[in-house]
């Protein structure tokens, strides 16, 4: 049963913690600093003050656009904080606890992470590492893989799909698979152990395939050089492959 005052905190974090990873995916993959300088409207540059930055409520009430220019706030903004406030709530509701804490420090960082890879099919060290610290440290009050599950799941991941990328290259010339992929895969495996990780890859593995095949649909050319974000399909299977995980093989990672 969910419980309505940590849901309510945990969508509060959450949309704060959105509207920081928003600018994160904006900023970052511009070269542009993310800590240094004030928000400011991308259309007439005026620093936005306090009314302008509350999540979700800003944009809504001035109607998806800037208050002093009219410019159209990038949605993007609204999206992760509603996806990020969900996630809050749900992960604090039902766990009011530091496993709650975690699952919705989990929720974020794939969420942050499925975006990037989405829009630049770019996985930054600087989210992947601390996805797979996190697992290590929080992992262990949110789920129940052993440590030594962790550890295997942590390097079996990373390792499994490092050999296919190199494997890749050597047979074909060219990249096909990044290594930020791998290390997700290896951050996964600290989190869920290495019993969820094949679970986690058919799941990734079908919801991609399920993707080509309707980019085909639309008409559009898939061939060898289609480029395909697998760490967004990963970081979207990941909860439902540890959830299947644990039904099929009775719990342990």
């Amino acid at each position: 049963m969910i419980q309505a005052l940590p849901a309510l905190l945990g969508a509060t974090a959450g949309a704060i913690a959105g509207s920081f990873l928003a600018t994160i995916i904006l900023r970052w993959p511009r070269g542009r600093s993310v800590l240094r300088g004030r928000s400011a409207c991308d259309g007439c540059g005026r620093v936005l003050g306090a009314v302008d930055l509350v999540p979700m409520l800003s944009a809504l009430i001035q109607r998806g656009r800037c208050r002093t220019c009219g410019a159209p706030i990038d949605p993007l903004h609204g999206r992760v904080e509603a996806g990020c406030a969900i996630i809050g709530a749900l992960a604090l509701g039902f766990a009011p606890d530091p496993g709650g804490v975690g699952w919705a420090l989990l929720g974020w960082l794939l969420l942050t992470l499925a975006v990037l890879d989405r829009r630049h099919f770019w996985l930054p060290d600087a989210l992947t590492l601390p996805l797979a610290f996190l697992g290590f440290t929080m992992g262990p009050w949110a789920t129940e893989a052993t440590m030594a599950d962790r550890a295997i799941g942590a390097l079996a991941g990373y390792l499994a799909l490092l050999l296919i990328a190199f494997g890749y290259r050597r047979t074909r010339g060219r990249d096909g698979l990044g290594l930020g992929d791998a290390k997700l895969l290896g951050a996964l495996g600290a989190w869920f152990g290495w019993q969820a990780l094949p679970f986690i890859l058919l799941l990734a593995a079908s919801v991609g395939l399920l993707s080509v095949v309707a980019v085909m649909a639309t008409g559009r050319r898939v061939d060898g050089t289609t480029r395909v974000p697998l760490g967004a399909f990963l970081a979207i299977a990941a909860v439902p492959g540890w959830w299947l995980a644990t039904i099929l093989t009775g719990g342990g990672g």
